[in-house]
């Protein structure tokens, strides 16, 4: 697959986040913990572990595991609906372009298709980093590290997400810079963002939105609370890793370089 990245932040081109996974040494003497090692391995996030091993679906040696605290070695045989879990491999990250009318998890429960019956055949098994709502698009991006994963999600990582929306209405810049001290909407507190007005288009506004959070649909939200109905949203950027010119229901491997320089003491 072909790289094509254009970084922003200061970052140069071509170094790009990797965090190269493993354990620490003092979790090599005495195990980790069952939900990261099946986390490491790109099964699922930490929470799903714990999910999984509350439903008695876990086992270790054999043994089915109770405790999301349980301590594994590397050498344990790890299986999941009694499956073995694949190796610990080399963290790798992806971008991808989702189209409109798909939804970011693995499977969904309404049937509605997902990223994933998107992926080539043969791709690696592999889980996005935050997501998107059905009817967004733009930047996803993937990976077979569940706590790189974990670590780019955090609201204490402070990347921000950038994203353009059409949004049916009219609105002045004055009144989306309320949005810059945060607000209350619907009994849900939001930290600020910023907002600008691009551009007019008949009935229509576009609006760039700036972000460090990512709570369920909320720049859809926010613009309906200053009179705009969002239409289209696009995110464009996650971080350091932009959309670019990447086609829409493609996916291109982001180099392997330099993850703990990019996440710094967040790196797991």
């Amino acid at each position: 697959m072909k790289t094509s990245l254009s970084l922003s932040e200061g970052i140069p081109l071509g170094h790009v986040l990797l965090y190269t996974g493993g354990m620490n040494p003092s979790e090599s003497k005495k195990g980790e913990r069952i939900a990261k090692r099946l986390s490491r391995a790109g099964v699922c996030s930490r929470r799903d572990a714990e999910k999984m091993i509350a439903e008695g679906r876990i086992s270790v040696g054999g043994r089915v595991i109770v405790e999301p605290g349980t301590l594994v070695m590397p050498a344990d045989f790890i299986t999941v609906d009694g499956k073995a879990i694949p190796d610990v491999e080399p963290t790798r990250l992806w971008r991808f372009h989702k189209p409109a009318g798909f939804v970011t998890t693995a499977r969904d429960e309404m049937g509605r298709p997902t990223i994933f019956d998107l992926l080539p055949p043969d791709f690696p098994r592999t889980i996005s980093i935050g997501r998107l709502d059905l009817s967004s698009e733009g930047l996803i991006l993937l990976t077979n590290d569940g706590e790189l994963a974990r670590k780019m999600e955090l609201p204490s990582t402070g990347w921000v997400r950038h994203y353009r929306a059409r949004a049916f209405g009219r609105v002045t810049q004055a009144r989306l810079d309320t949005l810059a001290d945060g607000c209350i909407v619907d009994k849900v507190v939001y930290g600020p963002i910023k907002a600008t007005l691009e551009r007019e288009q008949g009935d229509n506004v576009w609006v760039s939105i700036a972000i460090t959070e990512g709570k369920n649909r909320e720049v859809r939200r926010l613009l309906e609370s200053v009179g705009l109905k969002v239409g289209r949203l696009i995110r464009t950027s996650y971080g350091p890793f932009q959309l670019g010119n990447l086609t829409r229901g493609h996916v291109e491997e982001v180099p392997r370089r330099v993850v703990r320089e990019q996440m710094g003491d967040k790196a797991p």
